[in-house]
């Protein structure tokens, strides 16, 4: 196993040395959980969408039609 250091804010460090405690187990295998946890959440396998990407400005443009994205006379020169 590799050894990799990093800084904490305090208030993150005090959560860490509490949680440790309470579970009896080693800091360092606390933060190995954790990042399993959320890494493994975001799986390499699960392609990203480019909703994904932009899914906070979705709905934020006005003044365009309503139905743009699902009526076929607005899609008719799409893509040419």
């Amino acid at each position: 196993m590799r050894t990799i250091s990093l800084r904490l804010p305090d208030t993150l460090l005090l959560h860490l040395d509490n949680e440790a405690k309470v579970r009896r187990v080693t800091k360092s295998s606390l933060v190995r959980e954790s990042l399993e946890k959320v890494l493994h959440k975001q799986s390499p396998d699960r392609a990203v969408s480019c909703y994904d990407l932009a899914r906070d400005l979705a709905g934020t443009v006005k003044g365009l039609p309503k139905d743009l994205a699902v009526n076929p006379k607005r899609m008719k020169e799409f893509g040419q």
